[in-house]
Formats: structure tokens, C-alpha cells, sequence
């Protein structure tokens, strides 16, 4: 325990170090990173473990945050060697902030470790629009805002309230720093690439490692260096260059790789085009995104009153804020894959409909649509979000508003036009400098400075066409496009772009169009077309700092109570999940066999369910709703019981799951490719848990639900015959009975696990299956398991001490 002890003090001496310490209270901002201490630190990597060798900016950022590179014997290797890392600082979303703060309360700690902030972004609803939005958020979900206040104030966290803006814009605004460390809990947090910064999305249980100064591990990551060449034409946008590679890659094609830009045609960017890049970078599965730093970003610094900083990152450009110059003159020989795009030749395009990497080219956009049988008329189109709110963006989109003004063009009848700002910064930015009045001139409509349609907060319920569930397009500048995840209609084709071909959508109302090579009609029917579109990088009059109820807020008062009406539906005091007893699992039964695509928002649907976050029980009513079931044809959520004696025999995936924690019987998801892309929600792996889930088996996984399971206590397998014995799953699975073979002897150096699988007809057993599988888990990750999450041990840690 002595040890543990002095693990746990040099986690948080090195924390704090880096960032000021968050003992006089939160932040509003963040201070100047401690490069002296990331130099120390790096060097010391650099002469021990990694032989003076050449290292890429990623690289070099994750060693400058090693643990402790003395207990290091050899170089870590990519996709195997777990690090362990000492982060900066810790940013939440609201919807997963509920969760995170009840498994801090747990840890036994009196105050986070590292500078902490919570943003207020998810649970406004877009109907009316801005302040309207905001005060009903405040009505329908102001226990839970007091709830996360109070948490703030107790654990020295700084809270931004509903309407102060989205995380990601926030985070780039106030807290992103070139060559520092962030863990998020919300997949888009790679944002804060664009400013240099490695920030990884995470669930809460990783976050609060980081909030109680454990050291947090991920497995080494390859690194995949993008080279971009020339500069972007006139009708160009930074989203084409995550759009092009979205369809390059797949949404898993970046899985265990860090996404490292690098070339000639860095410079042309902005700060704020490059944090779009590093946002949907996401899409393709990658841990994160990196720019290096660059004469835009330092002139964002300043701009956003952190020219400290600036001044700071300025010295540490070739140092340490960008790869070695053997890595520039051979990238070939240190990049792990080289993708090449030329953003000269780079041609708009639209990803969809429901997954962000089909990706379409403008010019091809009309054929394809009559090909596919797409709906060509759109009926709504959305600009801003997390990805694409910044004044560039937004500047550039109201020139073309603009034109259509002058030529007495509003929005096509039938088409709905919204506008959701990054941060109160940027909203009385754009109303200050006319930007907002350019896009209510031709009929768009201002929402709250939130996530809402983004996320599926989005109150479109009296739209006709969701309400008969009718088919029909949507066109948006977000950064993800599930189906049915914007209005929960299964039907509405939900295509990314830019902010300019949203307008050009817009105006014209057909998805058809293309800007660069189409007319429009003014309002005396004759033809024009749109010029391209121009905007400043920055505002030449400075940012508008906004109202002031949108500041955060930075009290600390240790001796705050947290309290949680055990009558309430939106909170729940969490419970610790049962340890492992260390026998083989056995009797356990296969609840569902996932067919095809299965991301967090099928196995933890958003929209109406965001209210019940916080209230675990509550919210595993819908766990896993929109799976399909290989083993009914790919019937969405609907399962036969395993058991006779149980009634109903078949229903929807939570009451049969539901039915089996009652009768305190295991049980197992078999799951297809990707199995948990999307969101970074741990509650996708906490409902199973907390439904008696024991196994996750899959053919393969993404990252950050792998990790979750893990947190959970739920042991994540990977099929070592993924195209074979998937398929045994897929026929009457609710016939098997699994037991494990190796479990009892489950180490980092043995990662085999056997199954065996008997099928049951009429109680007797008619086949035998051993079914090869491989965990990934680390030393310390099956220690987590074997405590029951990870969080257990934590809370044992510190009782110990």
C-alpha cells in the first residue's frame, strides 16, 4: 500500500505541476503549460527507452505525459505495451458528467487532482430558439443542474451553465493548449487538436482516473501521418479534408491509430479549420487528432486572451509543438501509414446518409442521389455545432446568406434553416458583426449556444414527416449522422457537409444542388448564381465576450453537501457492482447475437432518454433498443428467452435482459465488426452491467467502448475466428449454454479464453462447440475485473490509505 501510495503522489505532483494545481480553485482558463517539465520528462524518454531516435508530435506529447518513465525497461510497442499517463486537465459534457461525478463520489476523493470543467451543452432541447430553449432547460432539468453545481463547488470544478455553449468550442476557446494532455468525456474531444493539444475522448470511469491522480492507461497507439499538400480553392472548407478521409478510412479504419497531420499545406489553415478536421476524426474510430502548432494557432491564442500562452508555445514550435526534422525530410520511415490529400484538388462533398463515411464528391452528388433512390428535396438544413461554429465558418456561410439577400431569395418553402452557435463567445460575435441578422434575412433560426439537433435534441415532433415517419433529407454541418439520431426519425437521410453547401441547400432546397456549377432564381425569377464565399479567419474587431450569467462559474466550497432525493427518476446513488467470485463463468446465456452496424446510440439511445443519465436504473430500460438480431432476420430489438420457465418468451431486449437479472442469471452479447462506435457513453457499458451482462464477445471492437467494458467489470472477448464462429451465435442462439475455460488463469501474458457452448433442444445437449477467443486487457485492467470495475479499486485504494 506504501507503494500505491506513492504512485498516487507523484501522479498528483505531476498533475498539478503542469497546470497550476487546481488548490486555489477552478479555472476560467488555462494557465501556461509547464514545457520545462514536459522537456524533463521527454528527455528522460528519450535517452532511456526510446535510444534517441526521431519521434512524430504525438509521440513526443505522450511521453512528455508518462507516468513514470524510470519503471519503463524497454520502447513502448504500438498496439501492445499499455502506457501509463499523467493528463492535464478533464472537461464533461453534461449528460456524462451525471455519471463521472457519481463514480468521483465514490473514489473517496475531496477535490479532482487535475483543473476539471463541466459544460451544460446536452440537455437543451432546440424548439423555439436561444434563450427560450435555455429557460425550458432550466425547467425540465434543473435538478440536475443543481445537482452538477453543487458537485462543481464541492470538488473545486469550474461550471458552465446551459446556453454558456458546447464543450469542444469551449474547451478551444478557454482551456486547449499546444502540447498538453486532455481527457473528455465525449468522443468529439479530438476538437482540441486543432489547437495543438492531445485530447482524447474517454468515458467517466477513465476520466475520473485522471480527477482521483490514478495514472490512466492507454495501449500504445500507431501513428497515422496525413500529409496535405497546396491550399484550399475558393468554395473549399476544412470539413472537406475529415470528409474525404472519412471515405478513405471507414469508421473503423482509424481504430488504434493517432491521426497526426503534418506538410506544406498545415500553414494555409486556420486554428479553428483544423479543430474541425481533428473533431470528426472521431468518425473514423481514430484515439485522437494533432495538429502542430502553427503561426494560426498562436494568433487564436491571442485573439481568445491567451497570448501567454502564444508567447509560451512560440519557443517550443520546433522543439516540441511539431515532429523531429527527420521525421519531415522521411516521414515514410516514422509514420506507421501515410495518406496523401491535396487540398488544391480537394472537391466539396456530402457523407451519408446514416454513417459519416460514404462519402459523395459535389460534382457527383445529383447522379448518385437518382442512383440510390435518395430523396432530393431537404427539408431541413443546419449549420454550427461542436465542429462547425466557428466565426470563420460562420462568416463564410453569411456571405453567401448575403447574396441571397440582395437578390430577394430567402430559404425554399418546405425547407427549415437553423443555426446552433459553438459558445455565447461566438454568438455575440456573429450578432455584434451582423452575422446572425444575414441568416434571419433569408428565414434561418437562431438556436441555443448547445448541441440540440446535433445530438437528436431536437423537438421536431410536429413536423409531418416525423410524425408519419416519411422519408426525406436533411443536410447539416454536425459530425455524426446514425440513423435516426438528429429527429428520431428512421427515415430522414442525414447528410455532412460544409457550412457553404448547407446554404447552397438551403437556398435551393434540393439536395441536387451544387453551388459551384448551379443558378438559383431571385425573387423575379431570374437566374444568378452564388459567387464563392468569403470570411475572416478571426474577427477584425476582437471576440465579444457575451452576456455574464454565461461565464463560468468558479466557486470551491469543500463543505458543500451533494444531495440526491432518493424518489428522484433523474438521479440515482450508484451501488458498487458485484467482484468477480474467481470461478469460470457458467450457465450463461447469449441474450442477443447483434447483426451489422451497432453503435453507443443503439445500445444507449440519447434524445428523450438524456433526462435519465443520471439514474441508472432508469435509463437500462433502454439498453441496447437498437440492436438487430441476427438470429430473428435482423429484427430490431426483439429476443426468445433462453429459459422456458420465464414469461414473456420473447420481447424486447431490456425486459428479457431484465427477466434474467432477476433471476440472477448471466448473460452474454455476441457482436459484430466495430461493435460500440460513436459516443463515448459509458452507460453503454454500465446498463449490460448492471443487467447482469458478464461477456461482451465481438469480432472486433472500438476503442473507447472497449476500454468502458473494462471499467465496468464486463470481460470484452474478440472471436479469434471472427468470419467462423460468429456464426454459431447467429442460429437459435437462445438454445447455448456457455461456460469459460482459462478464466481462472486470465493474465496480460495469456490472453486466450476458451468457450464452451452446448446447444440444449428438449434438455437434452445436441452440439458441442470450443470457441476460441482473446482478451486485451493489461496487468492492471484485470485487476479491475477482478475487483468488479475499476472504480472498486479505486474506492478500496483509498480506504487502504
Amino acid at each position: 500500500m506504501l507503494r500505491q501510495q506513492a504512485i498516487r503522489n507523484v501522479a498528483r505532483q505531476y498533475a498539478t505541476s503542469a497546470t497550476n494545481s487546481t488548490a486555489n480553485g477552478p479555472q476560467a482558463r488555462a494557465s501556461v503549460p509547464n514545457y520545462a517539465l514536459f522537456a524533463e520528462r521527454l528527455s528522460k524518454a528519450r535517452e532511456t527507452i526510446l535510444e534517441n531516435r526521431p519521434l512524430t508530435l504525438a509521440q513526443k506529447i505522450l511521453y512528455a505525459h508518462l507516468h513514470d518513465v524510470g519503471s519503463m525497461s524497454s520502447a513502448p510497442v504500438a498496439g501492445e505495451t499499455y502506457l501509463k499517463l499523467s493528463p492535464d486537465r478533464v472537461a464533461m459534457q453534461d449528460a456524462s458528467a451525471q455519471m463521472a461525478i457519481l463514480q468521483f463520489m465514490l473514489s473517496g476523493m475531496k477535490q479532482t487532482a487535475v483543473p476539471t470543467s463541466i459544460h451544460c451543452d446536452h440537455l437543451v432541447e432546440a424548439y423555439e430558439g436561444a434563450d427560450l430553449d435555455v429557460e425550458r432547460s432550466w425547467q425540465k432539468s434543473r435538478e440536475i443542474y443543481k445537482f452538477l453545481q453543487a458537485a462543481s463547488e464541492k470538488y473545486g470544478i469550474a461550471f458552465w451553465r446551459p446556453g454558456s455553449g458546447i464543450i469542444h468550442q469551449l474547451v478551444l476557446e478557454n482551456y486547449a493548449a499546444p502540447g498538453t494532455l486532455m481527457l473528455g468525456t465525449d468522443s468529439h474531444t479530438p476538437n482540441a487538436g486543432g489547437l495543438g493539444m492531445l485530447a482524447i475522448g474517454v468515458g467517466g470511469a477513465d476520466a475520473v482516473d485522471a480527477m482521483a491522480a490514478i495514472p490512466w492507461e492507454l495501449k500504445a497507439p500507431r501513428i497515422m501521418g496525413v500529409h496535405l499538400r497546396g491550399k484550399l480553392h475558393p468554395w473549399g472548407s476544412p470539413k472537406d479534408v475529415i470528409l474525404e478521409l472519412a471515405g478513405k478510412l471507414s469508421v473503423r479504419g482509424g481504430t488504434g491509430f493517432i491521426i497526426e497531420y503534418f506538410g506544406e499545406g498545415v500553414e494555409s489553415l486556420s486554428c479553428t479549420g483544423m479543430a474541425t478536421i481533428c473533431n470528426m476524426g472521431a468518425e473514423v474510430g481514430a484515439t485522437t487528432s494533432v495538429f502542430p502548432y502553427t503561426s494560426s494557432m498562436g494568433r487564436y491564442l491571442a485573439a481568445t486572451r491567451r497570448a501567454d500562452i502564444a508567447k509560451a508555445a512560440d519557443g517550443q514550435r520546433s522543439a516540441y509543438l511539431s515532429a523531429d526534422a527527420q521525421v519531415a525530410v522521411n516521414p515514410a520511415q516514422f509514420y506507421d501509414e501515410i495518406i496523401e490529400i491535396d487540398l488544391s484538388k480537394l472537391e466539396p462533398g456530402y457523407n451519408g446518409p446514416f454513417t459519416p463515411d460514404l462519402h459523395t464528391p459535389r460534382s457527383a452528388m445529383a447522379d448518385t442521389i437518382a442512383k440510390e433512390g435518395w430523396s432530393d428535396t431537404v427539408s431541413a438544413a443546419l449549420i454550427g455545432s461542436c465542429t462547425n461554429s466557428s466565426y470563420q465558418d460562420l462568416s463564410r456561410a453569411a456571405s453567401l446568406a448575403k447574396q441571397a439577400s440582395q437578390h430577394g431569395l430567402r430559404v425554399a418553402e418546405g425547407t427549415e434553416f437553423l443555426v446552433s452557435p459553438g459558445s455565447e463567445q461566438i454568438r455575440a460575435t456573429m450578432e455584434r458583426d451582423g452575422i446572425q441578422q444575414a441568416f434571419e434575412a433569408i428565414g434561418g433560426k437562431v438556436l441555443a449556444n448547445a448541441c440540440g439537433p446535433c445530438i437528436g435534441q431536437w423537438n421536431r415532433d410536429e413536423n409531418p414527416l416525423v410524425k408519419e415517419r416519411a422519408t426525406n433529407s436533411i443536410v447539416s454541418s454536425f459530425n455524426r449522422n446514425f440513423r435516426a439520431r438528429n429527429d428520431g426519425n428512421p427515415n430522414t437521410m442525414n447528410f455532412l457537409t460544409s457550412p457553404e453547401m448547407v446554404i447552397g441547400a438551403a437556398l435551393s432546397g434540393k439536395l441536387s444542388f451544387n453551388p459551384l456549377e448551379d443558378s438559383l432564381r431571385d425573387a423575379n425569377g431570374k437566374s444568378f448564381k452564388l459567387d464563392p464565399p468569403t470570411g475572416d479567419e478571426l474577427p477584425k474587431s476582437g471576440y465579444a465576450t457575451g452576456r455574464k450569467e454565461y461565464q463560468p462559474l468558479l466557486a470551491h466550497e469543500p463543505s458543500k453537501e451533494i444531495v440526491i432525493d432518493g424518489d428522484s427518476s433523474r438521479l440515482q446513488v450508484l451501488e458498487p457492482f458485484a467482484p468477480w467470485d474467481g470461478r469460470e463463468f457458467t450457465n450463461t446465456r447469449v441474450l442477443v447475437t447483434v447483426q451489422g452496424k451497432c453503435t453507443t446510440d443503439h445500445i444507449s439511445a440519447a434524445g428523450k432518454w438524456l433526462k435519465y443519465k443520471g439514474h441508472l436504473g432508469n435509463l437500462s430500460r433502454n439498453t441496447l433498443i437498437g440492436a438487430a438480431n441476427a438470429a430473428m432476420n435482423g429484427r430490431v430489438n426483439f429476443v426468445r428467452s433462453a429459459v422456458e420457465e420465464l414469461r414473456p418468451n420473447k420481447g424486447t431486449i431490456p425486459e428479457i435482459a431484465q427477466q434474467y437479472k432477476e433471476a440472477s442469471i448471466p448473460w452474454v452479447v455476441i457482436a459484430d465488426y466495430n461493435y460500440g462506435e460513436g459516443s463515448a457513453r459509458e452507460h453503454a457499458a454500465m446498463q449490460p452491467r448492471y443487467l447482469g451482462c458478464n461477456m461482451v464477445v465481438a469480432r472486433s471492437f472500438a476503442r473507447i467502448h472497449e476500454t468502458n467494458l473494462k471499467k465496468q467489470g464486463v470481460l470484452p472477448l474478440v472471436f479469434a475466428r471472427p468470419d467462423i464462429d460468429y456464426h454459431i451465435f447467429d442460429d437459435d442462439p437462445h438454445e447455448l449454454v456457455i461456460r469459460t475455460k482459462g478464466l481462472c488463469d486470465i493474465s496480460e501474458s495469456n490472453p486466450v479464453i476458451h468457450l464452451l457452448v452446448e446447444r440444449i433442444q428438449d434438455g437434452k445437449v445436441e452440439d458441442t462447440y470450443e470457441v476460441e477467443c482473446r482478451h486485451t486487457m493489461s496487468a492492471d485492467q484485470i485487476e479491475w475485473f477482478k475487483a468488479g470495475s475499476a472504480l472498486n479499486l479505486i474506492a478500496s485504494q483509498q480506504k487502504e490509505n
